[in-house]
């Protein structure tokens, strides 16, 4: 997972790179923002000890293409989802999502009749207020901030990483997470999709999260600043069969700061099961 990703799925906005790791029970990983699935690096070899685990980059993100005039919305990245769930053939893989790939793992559940085994959210984007804050800034000021200069960019790139993480990363590793918005090129992306982020994507279905039809596990770190602890109290709400786990001295960037503890819920049973018809 600290390598490249080797293969490839064609889309009509661009190359989306993805890999595979390991045999068993399909599991898929969907990152968020402004990440890429190198977040998985811990999570993903110890999962492919027994399960068929799949990652990939949005569009956009890390090591998938990047370029003017791509679609970066929250459903264009569903469509895309839901194309490489048929390309890959898994028809109820087990689900893990975070940040924004939780709005888009819900979309492809509750719109777009995708199938899972199962589901966890962790710090996921799901509802409520929140594309607030940079994200409503970076919407409404898209033209100033793609006029940044680049050290300027990238020096408020590094700050919004570091504000993800409570416990903070390694250098080579805040390295890695920055390297894909370094330079004039990585600038245009990161405000391109920043800048195509809207909650309305998840306002649309909201309203249908209590008829999730999987079990559901949310996972919250009780530090994240992005979407503090009230946005997990809210979708557990809004899932009644889920369960919700909060895991301590964590930020948003959960899999970064705590991977063992993460990595020990997501191999433990599901307490709960699906909701009924």
């Amino acid at each position: 997972m600290n390598g490249e990703l080797t293969r490839t799925f064609e889309t009509p906005d661009g190359t989306v790179r993805w890999d595979v790791l390991g045999e068993g029970a399909p599991v898929v990983l969907l990152h968020g923002t402004p990440f890429s699935s190198r977040i998985w690096r811990d999570i993903a070899p110890a999962l492919a000890q027994d399960h068929r685990v799949h990652v990939f980059d949005l569009l956009g993100f890390g090591q998938s293409e990047q370029r003017a005039g791509q679609d970066l919305g929250l459903a264009a990245h569903t469509r895309v989802f839901t194309g490489l769930l048929e390309h890959w053939g898994l028809e109820s893989p087990r689900v893990i999502a975070h940040d924004i790939g939780g709005a888009v793992a819900l979309r492809a559940l509750l719109l777009e009749g995708a199938r899972y085994a199962d589901l966890t959210l962790v710090d996921a984007v799901a509802c409520g207020d929140w594309g607030t804050g940079l994200f409503r800034l970076v919407r409404e000021n898209a033209h100033v901030f793609e006029r940044l200069p680049v050290y300027a960019h990238e020096a408020l790139a590094e700050s919004h990483l570091r504000f993800a993480s409570h416990a903070g990363y390694r250098p080579d590793v805040l390295a890695a997470h920055l390297d894909p918005w370094r330079g004039e090129e990585g600038r245009a992306a990161y405000y391109r999709q920043y800048g195509q982020l809207e909650q309305a994507a998840t306002d649309e279905f909201q309203h249908l999260l209590g008829s999730v039809p999987v079990p559901t596990r949310i996972v919250w770190g009780r530090e994240d600043g992005f979407l503090p602890p009230p946005f997990a109290e809210q979708l557990h709400a809004l899932i009644p069969h889920s369960e919700l786990h909060w895991l301590e001295g964590a930020g948003h960037a959960t899999p970064e700061d705590a991977p063992a503890r993460l990595l020990a819920l997501l191999t433990r049973e599901f307490r709960l099961v699906a909701a009924g018809p």
